[in-house]
């Protein structure tokens, strides 16, 4: 089963720009869609983005970030980005990325998702 890190995470003012990476370890990247998730304080957790196993689809499941994050892959590295531009205080979270099991397809549902980062907060405020 891979194990995946996130990292990338801190304190940005509004309109700044970070880039999450997501390190996977135990096992190919190149079988796992990866899913980015974020959780605000005393919300629930909201799947932000997915990115299929090939990196040739990308899906991004909340409306407030489409245009202003990118999910990318570098299976060669092992690695997940969520470049984040233009943020906002409403993007303040701990964001977490996700594996679904070998071979599936990507998904919004946290649920769908078996092996979990420990997450990095991103902080956005002046």
């Amino acid at each position: 089963q891979v194990q995946l890190v996130e990292s990338g995470g801190g304190l940005v003012q509004p309109g700044g720009s970070l880039r999450l990476s997501c390190a996977a370890s135990g096992s190919t990247l190149n079988y796992y869609a990866i899913g980015w998730f974020r959780q605000a304080s005393g919300k629930e957790r909201e799947g932000v983005s997915c990115i299929s196993k090939g990196g040739v689809s990308t899906y991004y499941y909340a409306d407030s970030v489409k245009g202003r994050f990118t999910n990318s892959r570098d299976n060669a590295k092992k690695t997940v980005y969520l470049q984040m531009n233009s943020l906002k205080p409403e993007d303040t979270a701990i964001y977490y990325c996700a594996a679904r099991p070998p071979y599936s397809i990507c998904s919004g549902s946290s649920s769908d998702f078996n092996s979990w980062g420990q997450g990095t907060q991103v902080t956005v405020s002046s």
